[in-house]
């Protein structure tokens, strides 16, 4: 999936994570040098917001994988903008 649809090298020292439909749980996917790795988290308090388009997948820095690990969301929730003033009519 992470070759054939993000075109990624999933040989690159890069942690690729996934989420089904369920938010609260995640997998991950690591390729050590000798073969893959498979992680799994669950939180029992909380759920984090997931990409759900190939077009919303994010490139996280170290800390914000950190921050993942430790139950930290690292991707800031959308904000709503406030309207402009003008006139209405």
């Amino acid at each position: 999936i992470v070759a054939e649809n993000y075109g990624l090298d999933i040989y690159d020292n890069s942690l690729f994570l996934f989420c089904g439909t369920r938010s609260d749980r995640f997998k991950g996917l690591y390729w050590d040098g000798e073969g893959f790795i498979l992680l799994y988290k669950r939180y029992e308090n909380g759920h984090l917001r997931w990409p759900r388009h190939g077009q919303e997948a994010k490139l996280l820095t170290r800390r914000q994988i950190k921050e993942l690990l430790v139950g930290i969301n690292p991707i800031p929730p959308r904000s709503v903008s406030p309207a402009k003033p003008g006139i209405f009519y």
